[in-house]
């Protein structure tokens, strides 16, 4: 800073020193003098002084031409340094912990429920080298959440598309009492790719959630998150579908029958919850989308004809059980 204000006042300086006689005259009389024709005369930038053709005018005139020309040259040297002194400088306080989300947390309004602000993202994939597949394999309370797994005897690892969203230490602590039956895991820069026009950061960590281990204590009462698949006490719940489905529609039918295809397990065990569950348009406007999807999906698909309503999924339970 101290190096540009120095030239442009070296500059400025030049500008008086190329019109001496001008600067002499202007002070030295204040005499009016009959005007004569004006014609431009050469520029400073051609080694003479701009108002020096003003000899037929009063020195107030000279005085005038000097000080505006001065102020011309001042003010573009300023601008010309002001864009110099940003280029390059970037903002402050730039993430640096980055959070895939490839379940409930794709769907906007659910991620940003979890801290109560706006948090952006961008539709990313994670590669198969990562080394786990998505699965119905995380129970809660009462239903089967997804998570991630490695591949069984005979399966491979899948691609896994979701989301990428910063988080700052605040916000890592939302998501990681959100997930608590879930660990995190680090994301390798070679092993996800963005998917969409916005590219991925170049530095930092990207983290994904895993569910923990069986035997591991976890949250909501629940001492083996990540042991098996739905059952009847812990089935798929279709309002928890549509969140996972319509975070992938926003960004595009493609994107959300992506998401079934690649996730494993999908169960008989499925309770269509939904509020109005047999007129779900009325508080549901993707209810038809999502159910067009699920059903010619060649995962999702292979058990959409079990999916019940609440009364026939109890009767099928107390019939299991013998009651």
């Amino acid at each position: 800073m101290l190096k540009r204000s120095r030239a442009v006042f070296g500059q400025t300086i030049s500008l008086f020193t190329l019109c001496p006689d001008l600067f002499r005259a202007s002070t030295s009389s204040s005499r009016t003098t009959t005007p004569k024709a004006w014609t431009p005369g050469p520029s400073p930038r051609e080694g003479k002084c701009f108002c020096s053709n003003l000899t037929g005018f009063s020195g107030r005139t000279r005085r005038s031409c000097l000080a505006v020309t001065a102020a011309v040259f001042w003010t573009g040297l300023v601008a010309q340094a002001g864009a110099a002194d940003w280029w390059g400088q970037k903002l402050r306080n730039i993430p640096t912990d980055f959070i895939v989300g490839y379940g409930s947390l794709i769907d906007t309004p659910s991620r940003n429920s979890t801290v109560n602000k706006t948090v952006s993202a961008i539709p990313v994939r994670v590669s198969a080298a990562f080394g786990y597949l998505r699965a119905w394999n995380s129970h809660a309370a009462a239903f089967t959440a997804q998570g991630l797994r490695k591949p069984k005897p005979g399966e491979a690892a899948m691609t896994i598309n979701g989301v990428l969203f910063a988080v700052d230490d605040n916000d890592i602590a939302g998501f990681d009492h959100r997930e608590c039956r879930y660990h995190k895991a680090a994301v390798k820069q070679d092993q996800i790719e963005a998917v969409g026009w916005e590219g991925l950061p170049r530095g930092g960590h990207i983290w994904i959630y895993v569910p923990n281990e069986p035997g591991t204590p976890g949250c909501q009462g629940n001492a083996d998150p990540a042991a098996d698949q739905a059952d009847f006490e812990h089935p798929l719940l279709q309002s928890y579908i549509d969140v996972v489905v319509e975070g992938g529609l926003e960004y595009g039918d493609d994107f959300a029958d992506e998401i079934l295809e690649t996730t494993a397990d999908w169960n008989p065990y499925w309770l269509n919850d939904r509020m109005l569950a047999r007129r779900p348009w009325v508080h549901n406007p993707y209810a038809a989308k999502i159910d067009e999807l699920l059903k010619t999906n060649s995962t999702s698909g292979a058990v959409f004809a079990s999916r019940a309503f609440p009364e026939t999924y109890a009767e099928t339970g107390r019939s299991a059980v013998g009651k």
